[in-house]
Parts: structure tokens; C-alpha cells; sequence
């Protein structure tokens, strides 16, 4: 007994592994001269015309761009015939005569539009260079001498139409409207990712504040500007010259900005090497204070009096560089004097007790105090501690008062330098 189930499905659930996929016959691509020929239609749009004219060669664009060529020639020689019987007539600025002008010449406007097209298509693709002059050569011969010809009001009349048109002032105005938004959503973008690259890079504490304010920047800029090369792409203007021009005038600008290269190599040293970092307090040919920025051209520096100074990167790097808060630690060199009729003991007790007194003052290592020299008035004693970076100048400065006040207290003498001269009277000569 057997049951009622299609032969198909029974096939299909014994062997569910080897079913066949589908088998669809592709379409069928046209003819090139069909080709050719779609694309020599004078009412085909831009957006047609635009993707035809990809798989043409250049024999096959050669066809088209005189199909065209023909196309131009017929509707400019209606304009011609039209403006001869204007000019002839009794009245020669009759509105309707006029406005049938300018009908006639958006016409042609439309074809001149696909016949650029067609031109500039046969040039990339290695047409004959004397043709492709040709065929641009005649489409500017005849706006120019149609333009000197024309009376002042078709010229406005052609304008006011040409406004109007959705291939024509409003196409412009969109796409300039379309442009100006897209930047400023780039912008916007580039500055939500700089902020995002800024927390990102933040975590790397290797890397110092100068090399990644350098780094998020860079990102913003050329995030900027690939933005604005799809934008350009995208409203369908050409590019490659740009980068063709930027190209041939690399080697000129190289010579011409050598001053600005040499600082901005230097810069990407110091940023790499990190000899300071942002907020350090440096030394470096002749200028003194805390590292504020450092940019391609030159190292922002604000010295202890407010004076905002710029050294071009290329002195920075080529001089010697003094860090003074590279380190977490540094040395307050003081040095005292004291009279030879005090005891050097006293005086030595003195400055440890007031190096001891003092709260910022490191016991590791310890301070270095001692008498260096018999002077020519006072004997002058060194007096060494050790201070956390940023105490540097408070200790120093308190140590100097604390220790002139004690000196004081205890009757010890600062002596300040001074002469003895002798007299020695001769006795009087017989």
C-alpha cells in the first residue's frame, strides 16, 4: 500500500542533501552598438547618459561625441535662424520672439550639459587629444559669440530660466546647501571623535601631553579633511586636479617652507623624545619657564613674570635643554656666611635645626650641610636639603628668611663684604 505523496517530496525528504539550487538565466547585456546607440538618445537624462558612457571604448565615444557634436550643431543652428529673423524683423524685441529664443537655448543648454559629458569621458579614456580640443573648443566658440550677439534681456530672460530649471539654479543651490551641511556635520563629527580619540590616548601615560594633544589634532584635521573630499566626490566635483596640483607643487613649496620643515621635524622629535612635557619648567637657548604647548612651527613657553614667548622648535632641539622638573625631586643649593669670630659648630647646628624645622624638607636623602670656604670677610657655609619638585622655590625661599632671622636671634653675624686698610705713617726725611 502505498500513500499519496508526490514522487518530488518524497525525493526531497529521503535526500534532503543534494538539493539543486535554483538556476536563473542572467539577462541578457546589450549590443555595444545598442549601447552606442542609448547612448546618442538626445532625451536620455544625465543620470543615464553617465553610467552608458563607462563600458564605451574610445572608437565607440568617438561615435557618440559626434552624434552629439551633430545634436549641438542642429539646435544652435534653430538659435541662429531664430535671432537672424528676430534682428530682421520690424520689431526686433517682440517678448514672444524673444522668449522662443531662450526656450531654444535651454534646449540646447540640456544637450550641452550630456555633450560635456560625453567629451570629458572620450579624454580619460585616451581619446585623440586634438579631438577632444575640438569638440570643447566649438562648445566655447559658440556660448562666447552667442553670448556677445545676444541682447541684454534674452541674456536675463536665459538667466530667470535657467534659475528655475531642476537641472540648473536649483541643482546648484542644492547642492551648495547639501555641501555646507555635510561640513558642518563633519565638523561636528571630528570634534565627538577628537573627544573620544582624547579619553582614548589619555590612558597610555606613556606617551607625554605634548605627543598627544599632537596626535588628537592631527586626527581632527585629517579627519576634516577626508570629510570634505567625499563631499566633493559626492556633488560630482573632480578631484584629481587638486591632487595632481598639490603633487607638482610639493617640490616647490619644499624649498620655499624649508625654515617651517626644519621646525616641523624638530617638533615631531620632541614629541617623540620627550625631552619635557606640558607644564614642565625649562631652560633652553636663553629662555626660561613652563612648557605651555608645542606646535609644528614652535615651543610655547610662559616665563615666571607672565611673558608669553615662542622658540621655534629647531633652537629648541639644537640647544641644550634644561628640565628642571623632569625629575620628582630636586636640590636647593643655598649657601650662608658667617663671621670668623663665630663659632663654625654654632652655626652648623643652626642651619640643620632649621632645615629640620622645615616641613617640606625630604629626610631621604639627607641634606648636605657644611663649611666650603674662608672668604675674604666671612666664612661661608653650603647648605644642601632635598624638596619635592614643586617645593623648590617655597623651601628656598623660606630656608633663606628662617635662617636670617635665627642668625639674628642668636647674635650670629652676617657679614657683608668689607676692608681693613692700614695707615703706616712715615717718619719725616731730614
Amino acid at each position: 500500500m502505498t500513500l499519496g505523496f508526490p514522487t518530488g517530496v518524497l525525493a526531497q525528504e529521503a535526500e534532503p542533501d543534494r538539493q539543486e539550487p535554483e538556476v536563473t538565466e542572467a539577462p541578457a547585456e546589450p549590443a555595444p552598438d545598442e549601447l552606442v546607440a542609448l547612448a546618442s538618445q538626445p532625451n536620455i537624462s544625465v543620470a543615464q547618459l553617465s553610467h552608458l558612457l563607462v563600458p564605451l571604448t574610445v572608437e565607440e565615444l568617438d561615435e557618440v561625441s559626434e552624434t552629439w557634436l551633430q545634436l549641438v550643431r542642429g539646435k544652435t543652428a534653430e538659435i541662429a535662424r531664430a535671432q537672424a529673423e528676430r534682428v530682421s524683423s520690424e520689431n526686433p524685441t517682440d517678448e514672444a520672439k524673444i522668449a522662443a529664443i531662450v526656450g531654444l537655448v535651454e534646449q540646447r543648454a540640456r544637450l550641452l550639459e550630456r555633450y560635456t559629458l560625453v567629451v570629458d569621458s572620450l579624454e580619460r579614456k585616451g581619446g585623440n587629444p586634438d579631438l577632444v580640443q575640438k569638440l570643447r573648443s566649438y562648445r566655447q566658440g559658440i556660448l562666447y559669440e552667442e553670448t556677445a550677439l545676444a541682447p541684454a534681456r534674452a541674456l536675463f530672460g536665459s538667466f530667470i530660466e535657467w534659475l528655475g530649471r531642476p537641472d540648473g539654479g536649483i541643482a546648484v543651490l542644492w547642492r551648495i546647501f547639501v555641501a555646507f551641511l555635510a561640513v558642518a556635520a563633519i565638523i561636528l563629527v571630528a570634534r565627538m571623535a577628537r573627544g573620544f580619540v582624547k579619553l582614548w590616548i589619555g590612558r597610555f601615560t606613556k606617551i607625554s601631553k605634548l605627543l598627544q594633544a599632537f596626535i588628537v589634532g592631527a586626527f581632527f584635521w585629517l579627519f576634516i579633511l577626508a570629510g570634505i573630499i567625499v563631499v566633493l566626490a559626492s556633488v560630482d566635483v573632480d578631484i584629481t586636479p587638486v591632487f595632481a596640483l598639490i603633487g607638482g607643487a610639493s617640490f616647490i613649496l619644499a624649498f620655499a617652507f624649508q625654515d617651517t620643515l626644519g621646525n616641523l621635524a624638530s617638533g615631531l622629535m620632541i614629541m617623540i623624545n620627550q625631552p619635557f612635557d606640558e607644564g614642565d619648567y625649562i631652560e633652553v637657548g636663553g629662555v626660561g619657564g613652563t612648557v605651555k604647548n608645542v606646535n609644528m612651527v614652535g615651543t610655547t613657553v610662559a616665563t615666571p613674570d607672565n611673558r608669553i614667548i615662542v622658540v621655534p622648535n629647531k633652537n629648541v632641539w639644537g640647544n641644550v635643554i634644561v628640565n628642571a622638573t623632569a625629575s620628582a625631586t630636586r636640590r636647593v643649593d643655598l649657601e650662608f656666611g658667617a663671621s670668623y669670630e663665630d663659632s663654625i659648630q654654632e652655626v652648623l647646628d643652626l642651619l640643620k635645626e632649621q632645615v629640620a624645622a622645615h616641613p617640606k624638607v625630604l629626610s631621604d636623602p639627607p641634606a648636605d650641610i657644611r663649611p666650603t670656604e674662608l672668604g675674604a670677610s666671612a666664612v661661608n657655609f653650603v647648605c644642601r636639603p632635598w624638596v619635592n619638585a614643586e617645593d623648590y622655590w617655597d623651601v628656598k625661599c623660606e630656608l633663606t628668611q628662617k635662617v636670617k632671622e635665627a642668625f639674628d636671634a642668636r647674635g650670629l653675624t652676617m657679614p657683608f663684604p668689607q676692608q681693613d686698610v692700614h695707615v703706616k705713617s712715615l717718619p719725616e726725611s731730614k
